[in-house]
Protein backbone atom coordinates (compact mmCIF):
# COMPACT_ATOMS: atom_id res chain seq x y z
CA UNK A 1 0.00 0.00 0.00
CA UNK A 2 1.47 3.36 -0.91
CA UNK A 3 1.67 6.06 1.42
CA UNK A 4 -1.30 8.86 1.50
CA UNK A 5 -0.33 12.78 0.08
CA UNK A 6 1.40 14.19 3.44
CA UNK A 7 2.78 17.47 4.47
CA UNK A 8 5.97 18.74 4.18
CA UNK A 9 5.86 18.04 8.23
CA UNK A 10 4.31 14.99 7.51
CA UNK A 11 0.71 15.34 8.62
CA UNK A 12 -1.44 12.87 6.33
CA UNK A 13 -4.40 14.61 7.11
CA UNK A 14 -6.08 18.11 5.64
CA UNK A 15 -4.95 20.13 9.11
CA UNK A 16 -1.32 21.81 9.01
CA UNK A 17 -0.17 20.16 12.19
CA UNK A 18 3.32 22.40 11.27
CA UNK A 19 1.14 25.56 13.11
CA UNK A 20 -1.92 23.92 15.21
CA UNK A 21 0.58 21.46 17.02
CA UNK A 22 2.95 24.13 18.56
CA UNK A 23 -0.02 25.34 20.95
CA UNK A 24 -1.74 21.59 21.19
CA UNK A 25 0.11 20.23 24.26
CA UNK A 26 -1.16 23.57 25.92
CA UNK A 27 -4.74 22.67 25.38
CA UNK A 28 -5.25 19.76 24.63
CA UNK A 29 -4.72 17.63 27.89
CA UNK A 30 -5.91 14.38 28.59
CA UNK A 31 -8.88 14.83 30.29
CA UNK A 32 -8.53 11.85 33.42
CA UNK A 33 -12.64 11.23 33.09
CA UNK A 34 -12.49 11.09 29.61
CA UNK A 35 -9.75 8.75 29.39
CA UNK A 36 -11.04 6.37 31.93
CA UNK A 37 -13.87 5.63 29.40
CA UNK A 38 -11.03 4.83 26.65
CA UNK A 39 -8.89 2.68 29.24
CA UNK A 40 -12.19 0.60 30.37
CA UNK A 41 -12.08 -0.16 26.68
CA UNK A 42 -9.18 -1.57 26.30
CA UNK A 43 -10.38 -4.57 28.72
CA UNK A 44 -7.60 -6.46 29.64
CA UNK A 45 -5.09 -5.85 26.61
CA UNK A 46 -1.19 -5.94 27.29
CA UNK A 47 -0.13 -4.82 24.02
CA UNK A 48 -1.89 -1.28 22.44
CA UNK A 49 -1.48 0.51 18.92
CA UNK A 50 -2.55 4.15 19.30
CA UNK A 51 -2.99 5.51 15.73
CA UNK A 52 -2.51 9.31 15.29
CA UNK A 53 -1.57 9.04 18.18
CA UNK A 54 -0.37 13.43 18.16
CA UNK A 55 1.29 14.11 21.45
CA UNK A 56 0.24 10.94 23.13
CA UNK A 57 -3.26 12.12 25.22
CA UNK A 58 -5.15 9.16 26.34
CA UNK A 59 -1.90 6.53 25.74
CA UNK A 60 -1.87 4.63 28.89
CA UNK A 61 1.03 4.16 30.64
CA UNK A 62 0.05 0.92 32.30
CA UNK A 63 0.41 -1.12 29.05
CA UNK A 64 3.10 -1.80 26.35
CA UNK A 65 1.92 1.20 24.06
CA UNK A 66 3.13 1.45 20.17
CA UNK A 67 1.99 5.18 19.28
CA UNK A 68 1.85 5.74 15.04
CA UNK A 69 2.29 9.38 14.64
CA UNK A 70 2.57 11.03 11.04
CA UNK A 71 3.52 14.56 11.70
CA UNK A 72 6.66 15.74 12.72
CA UNK A 73 5.87 18.10 14.72
CA UNK A 74 3.49 15.99 16.93
CA UNK A 75 6.14 13.70 17.39
CA UNK A 76 8.05 16.02 18.85
CA UNK A 77 5.75 17.22 21.47
CA UNK A 78 5.35 14.11 22.70
CA UNK A 79 6.61 13.96 26.54
CA UNK A 80 9.41 12.49 27.24
CA UNK A 81 8.02 9.82 29.64
CA UNK A 82 6.10 8.27 27.04
CA UNK A 83 7.99 5.99 23.84
CA UNK A 84 8.65 7.61 20.68
CA UNK A 85 6.20 7.40 18.14
CA UNK A 86 6.67 5.84 14.70
CA UNK A 87 6.63 7.34 11.45
CA UNK A 88 3.76 6.04 10.00
CA UNK A 89 -0.13 6.52 8.41
CA UNK A 90 -3.13 4.75 9.60
CA UNK A 91 -2.93 3.80 6.33
CA UNK A 92 -0.10 1.97 6.07
CA UNK A 93 1.04 0.25 8.88
CA UNK A 94 4.82 -0.99 9.54
CA UNK A 95 3.38 -4.04 11.49
CA UNK A 96 2.16 -7.77 10.98
CA UNK A 97 -1.13 -8.95 11.19
CA UNK A 98 -2.35 -9.37 14.85
CA UNK A 99 0.13 -7.67 16.30
CA UNK A 100 -1.65 -6.19 18.94
CA UNK A 101 -3.80 -6.94 21.50
CA UNK A 102 -5.84 -3.62 21.09
CA UNK A 103 -5.64 -0.48 19.19
CA UNK A 104 -7.29 2.92 19.82
CA UNK A 105 -7.62 5.90 18.39
CA UNK A 106 -8.25 9.58 19.70
CA UNK A 107 -9.52 12.66 17.66
CA UNK A 108 -7.35 11.17 14.14
CA UNK A 109 -10.44 9.35 11.75
CA UNK A 110 -11.26 12.40 10.97
CA UNK A 111 -7.70 13.13 9.60
CA UNK A 112 -7.16 10.40 7.98
CA UNK A 113 -7.08 10.93 4.28
CA UNK A 114 -8.23 6.78 3.60
CA UNK A 115 -10.68 5.76 5.96
CA UNK A 116 -11.43 2.93 4.59
CA UNK A 117 -7.96 1.83 4.10
CA UNK A 118 -7.07 2.84 7.71
CA UNK A 119 -10.00 0.84 9.15
CA UNK A 120 -9.25 -1.85 7.47
CA UNK A 121 -4.92 -1.90 8.66
CA UNK A 122 -5.89 -0.91 12.16
CA UNK A 123 -8.22 -4.34 12.29
CA UNK A 124 -5.86 -6.46 10.28
CA UNK A 125 -3.23 -5.57 12.86
CA UNK A 126 -5.47 -5.72 15.93
CA UNK A 127 -6.45 -9.13 17.70
CA UNK A 128 -9.19 -7.50 19.74
CA UNK A 129 -10.83 -4.42 20.32
CA UNK A 130 -10.45 -1.23 18.25
CA UNK A 131 -11.59 1.73 20.11
CA UNK A 132 -11.92 5.24 18.88
CA UNK A 133 -12.54 8.29 20.80
CA UNK A 134 -14.21 11.01 18.29
CA UNK A 135 -17.12 12.83 17.32
CA UNK A 136 -20.83 12.39 15.97
CA UNK A 137 -21.33 14.57 13.27
CA UNK A 138 -24.72 13.66 13.56
CA UNK A 139 -24.61 16.01 17.44
CA UNK A 140 -22.32 18.50 16.73
CA UNK A 141 -25.70 21.50 15.94
CA UNK A 142 -26.95 20.56 19.38
CA UNK A 143 -25.47 23.62 21.46
CA UNK A 144 -24.76 27.08 21.31
CA UNK A 145 -21.36 27.05 19.30
CA UNK A 146 -23.46 26.11 16.11
CA UNK A 147 -25.57 29.68 16.35
CA UNK A 148 -22.40 31.88 16.63
CA UNK A 149 -20.29 29.80 14.19
CA UNK A 150 -22.17 27.48 12.07
CA UNK A 151 -18.92 27.93 9.67
CA UNK A 152 -16.72 25.81 13.03
CA UNK A 153 -19.53 23.66 13.03
CA UNK A 154 -20.16 22.62 9.57
CA UNK A 155 -16.70 21.88 8.77
CA UNK A 156 -16.53 19.49 11.92
CA UNK A 157 -19.81 17.87 10.76
CA UNK A 158 -18.13 17.36 7.54
CA UNK A 159 -14.96 16.14 8.11
CA UNK A 160 -16.00 13.43 11.21
CA UNK A 161 -16.95 10.59 9.81
CA UNK A 162 -20.29 8.87 10.33
CA UNK A 163 -20.49 6.14 12.90
CA UNK A 164 -22.21 3.71 10.76
CA UNK A 165 -18.87 3.76 8.41
CA UNK A 166 -16.28 2.85 11.17
CA UNK A 167 -18.55 0.37 12.40
CA UNK A 168 -18.56 -0.65 8.78
CA UNK A 169 -15.44 -0.27 8.04
CA UNK A 170 -14.03 -2.56 10.84
CA UNK A 171 -16.64 -5.30 10.97
CA UNK A 172 -17.33 -6.83 13.62
CA UNK A 173 -19.69 -6.10 17.06
CA UNK A 174 -19.62 -2.28 17.62
CA UNK A 175 -20.95 -0.71 20.40
CA UNK A 176 -21.50 2.82 20.56
CA UNK A 177 -21.19 5.02 24.14
CA UNK A 178 -21.86 8.96 24.76
CA UNK A 179 -19.12 10.18 26.77
CA UNK A 180 -20.27 12.76 28.79
CA UNK A 181 -18.16 15.47 28.91
CA UNK A 182 -17.10 17.59 32.38
CA UNK A 183 -17.51 20.97 32.97
CA UNK A 184 -13.91 21.87 33.73
CA UNK A 185 -12.82 19.79 30.73
CA UNK A 186 -8.95 20.03 29.87
CA UNK A 187 -9.08 18.50 26.40
CA UNK A 188 -10.15 21.85 24.34
CA UNK A 189 -12.39 20.50 22.18
CA UNK A 190 -14.82 22.95 20.64
CA UNK A 191 -17.89 20.95 22.99
CA UNK A 192 -15.42 21.20 25.80
CA UNK A 193 -15.85 24.43 26.37
CA UNK A 194 -20.02 24.40 26.54
CA UNK A 195 -19.91 26.99 30.19
CA UNK A 196 -16.76 28.39 29.38
CA UNK A 197 -17.70 30.76 26.36
CA UNK A 198 -14.67 32.96 26.88
CA UNK A 199 -12.33 30.34 26.21
CA UNK A 200 -13.14 30.48 22.44
CA UNK A 201 -12.21 34.16 22.36
CA UNK A 202 -8.25 32.94 22.45
CA UNK A 203 -6.98 32.25 19.36
CA UNK A 204 -4.64 30.17 20.86
CA UNK A 205 -7.89 27.89 22.14
CA UNK A 206 -9.31 27.84 18.62
CA UNK A 207 -5.91 26.93 17.06
CA UNK A 208 -5.80 23.77 19.17
CA UNK A 209 -9.46 22.98 17.47
CA UNK A 210 -8.33 21.85 13.64
CA UNK A 211 -11.77 23.17 12.70
CA UNK A 212 -10.95 26.43 12.91
CA UNK A 213 -8.20 26.29 10.61
CA UNK A 214 -10.81 26.08 7.93
CA UNK A 215 -13.05 28.74 8.94
CA UNK A 216 -12.49 31.93 6.98
CA UNK A 217 -10.96 35.14 8.67
CA UNK A 218 -13.84 37.36 8.02
CA UNK A 219 -16.35 34.46 9.38
CA UNK A 220 -13.89 33.92 12.88
CA UNK A 221 -13.85 37.88 12.67
CA UNK A 222 -17.97 37.83 12.98
CA UNK A 223 -17.61 34.95 15.64
CA UNK A 224 -15.42 37.02 17.81
CA UNK A 225 -17.15 40.33 17.59
CA UNK A 226 -20.84 38.75 18.41
CA UNK A 227 -19.54 36.63 20.85
CA UNK A 228 -17.76 39.19 22.97
CA UNK A 229 -21.00 41.69 22.38
CA UNK A 230 -23.24 38.82 23.79
CA UNK A 231 -20.81 38.44 27.17
CA UNK A 232 -20.62 41.83 27.48
CA UNK A 233 -23.80 42.71 27.39
CA UNK A 234 -25.48 39.57 29.69
CA UNK A 235 -27.08 38.41 26.16
CA UNK A 236 -24.93 35.28 26.32
CA UNK A 237 -25.78 34.51 29.53
CA UNK A 238 -29.55 35.25 29.31
CA UNK A 239 -29.82 32.32 26.95
CA UNK A 240 -27.37 29.74 28.04
CA UNK A 241 -25.85 30.78 31.04
CA UNK A 242 -27.41 27.68 32.61
CA UNK A 243 -24.77 26.04 30.90
CA UNK A 244 -22.07 27.73 33.56
CA UNK A 245 -23.70 25.48 36.34
CA UNK A 246 -24.30 22.17 34.08
CA UNK A 247 -21.50 19.58 35.54
CA UNK A 248 -21.25 17.91 32.16
CA UNK A 249 -22.94 17.91 28.86
CA UNK A 250 -23.85 15.12 26.52
CA UNK A 251 -22.98 16.55 23.38
CA UNK A 252 -20.75 15.12 20.31
CA UNK A 253 -18.46 13.00 22.04
CA UNK A 254 -18.59 9.02 21.51
CA UNK A 255 -16.57 6.33 21.58
CA UNK A 256 -16.92 3.48 19.49
CA UNK A 257 -15.56 0.22 20.44
CA UNK A 258 -15.23 -2.53 17.68
CA UNK A 259 -14.68 -6.53 18.76
CA UNK A 260 -14.14 -9.07 16.27
CA UNK A 261 -16.85 -11.34 15.93
CA UNK A 262 -15.36 -14.49 17.18
CA UNK A 263 -13.80 -12.97 19.90
CA UNK A 264 -17.44 -11.12 21.11
CA UNK A 265 -19.63 -12.82 23.70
Amino acid sequence: MSHPSRSTDGSAGDADYASIGVVYRNYRVADPRIAAFVHAALGDARTVLNVGAGTGSYEPTDRLVTAVEPSATMRRERPIHLPAAVDACAEDLPFADHSFDAAMGTFTVHQWSDLAGGLKEVRRVTRGPVVILTCDPALLRTYWLYEYSPEAIETEASRFPEISALAGGLGGVTRVTRVPIPFDCTDGFNDAYYGRPEMLLNPAARLACSAWSFVAPAAVSRFEANLARDLADGTWDARHGHLREQECLEGSLVLVVSAPRDRHP
